[in-house]
């Protein structure tokens, strides 16, 4: 077995909760919307709210989705969305162990932490707000970089054995 077990574990771990945490975002970002009054539990303070980052214009599509395709664009789906789906592939690609799952894995991971960068920057310095969510998901999908990188080593290490044995021959 090339990819150790606990890297699995700690992979459906790490998605779970991002699964999780993107859906309470959805909710909250929908709720939100049908109601104004709606107030989501990561509302702590004026300071400390989820709900006005995620229907601010950068929680639907980045805030770059509308600004190039146009508010109606298919692609202009909360960001939530996108980390449905982005969970979701790490899942299902993490169960194989081919070197193209690997490398779309760190390739999805790099993606995902130049968004959540981007999202960190829009969230301190033009929302100067805190989103103990959106923090929380940053964590996550840093974690998950590490984790991709470190089983692209683990398979890489597996690669080479066989080549190694067979020039013994």
């Amino acid at each position: 077995m090339a990819v150790p077990g606990w890297e699995r574990a700690a992979r459906l771990l790490l998605c779970a909760a991002g699964l999780a945490l993107s859906a309470y975002a959805f909710h909250v970002e929908t709720s939100k919307e049908r109601d104004a009054a709606y107030r989501a539990m990561c509302d702590i303070s004026a300071a400390v709210s989820c709900s006005r980052v995620f229907t601010s214009r950068w929680g639907r599509g980045f805030g770059l989705v509308a600004t190039f395709l146009g508010p109606r664009s298919a692609f202009n789906q909360p960001n939530s969305v996108f980390g449905i789906a982005f969970y979701t592939l790490q899942i299902l690609l993490g169960f194989s162990n081919s070197g193209l799952a690997a490398i779309a894995l760190l390739g999805s991971s790099v993606v995902s932490m130049v968004g959540s960068l981007y999202l960190a920057y829009i969230l301190f310095f033009v929302l100067h707000d805190f989103c103990v969510v959106c923090i929380s998901t940053y964590l996550l999908n840093f974690a998950l970089l590490l984790l991709n990188y470190k089983r692209l080593g683990y398979l890489n290490q597996a690669w080479k054995r066989p080549v190694a044995k067979a020039k013994r021959r």
